[in-house]
């Protein structure tokens, strides 16, 4: 089994407060509307919208806002067209840090994001600066209810994953990007609880902050960055303490 750090040490716990959820809800639906109108309204023949409906449920978002944002992004009516632009930087003490974004206007974004790791101790740099140190992988996460591991680790490769890791009150598994759909299905069918599934960068090295102000200028930097709603993802190589990862 992977020894690769525990995935909310590499994309940061989302909090539970009204206000996140309303920005988890607004870039889940995004992603959405762009999938749609690239490959069709029915979940049955578009299995990216598939993997995003089961995400978008995973987060709690009522199907009646799944079913509006789908019709919306059919129709005729929406002309909003969304980019996607993918930027790479360094944190305070070089923390490598990757940001995806879709958005409807570049440039905002694009001085957004500078703005923020110029603000908090971090430099924007240039396509494939950091992202050599990151390789893309499929990871969904279910939920461990005492299971035998023995039991998991036949299902999960019956499944076709390609590894795993257990703790207490859940259990990562690790697959090929293209493959996490597929398998987060076989899981469902055998009656395991999926929390999540997509397709993470993982950094294949990790950087420690010891320095008070630079630890919170990194923690200021992420926030910044994920309140943004042009932001779908960050991903960075930060060894988070304990302390902060369930803040």
């Amino acid at each position: 089994m992977s020894g690769h750090s525990k995935w909310n040490n590499i994309k940061r716990k989302k909090e539970a407060t009204d206000g996140a959820k309303a920005k988890v809800f607004t870039k889940i639906g995004r992603e959405i509307a762009v999938c749609v109108k690239e490959g069709g309204g029915d979940p049955n023949n578009n299995s990216k919208l598939r993997d995003l409906i089961a995400k978008a449920k995973s987060n709690n978002v009522p199907n009646d806002n799944i079913d509006r944002i789908i019709k919306k992004a059919m129709g005729d009516g929406d002309k909003t067209n969304y980019e996607a632009n993918v930027y790479e930087g360094y944190g305070p003490c070089g923390v490598a840090v990757i940001v995806e974004t879709l958005t409807d206007n570049k440039n905002r974004t694009a001085g957004d994001i500078r703005h923020y790791f110029d603000k908090f101790g971090g430099n924007l740099g240039t396509t494939g600066c950091v992202s050599f140190m990151f390789s893309e992988k499929g990871i969904v996460i279910v939920e461990n209810t005492g299971l035998d591991e023995d039991k998991v680790m036949e299902d999960i490769f019956d499944c076709g994953a390609s590894d795993f890791t257990m703790d207490e009150d859940e259990i990562e598994i690790e697959t090929e990007p293209s493959d996490v759909g597929a398998v987060r299905e076989a899981l469902t069918a055998k009656g395991y609880n999926v929390i999540s599934a997509e397709a993470m960068q993982i950094p294949s090295t990790y950087t420690t902050l010891t320095d008070e102000e630079a630890i919170r200028k990194m923690n200021l930097l992420l926030e910044n960055l994920e309140e943004n709603d042009d932001v779908q993802n960050v991903y960075h190589n930060w060894d988070m303490p304990e302390s902060d990862e369930e803040e």
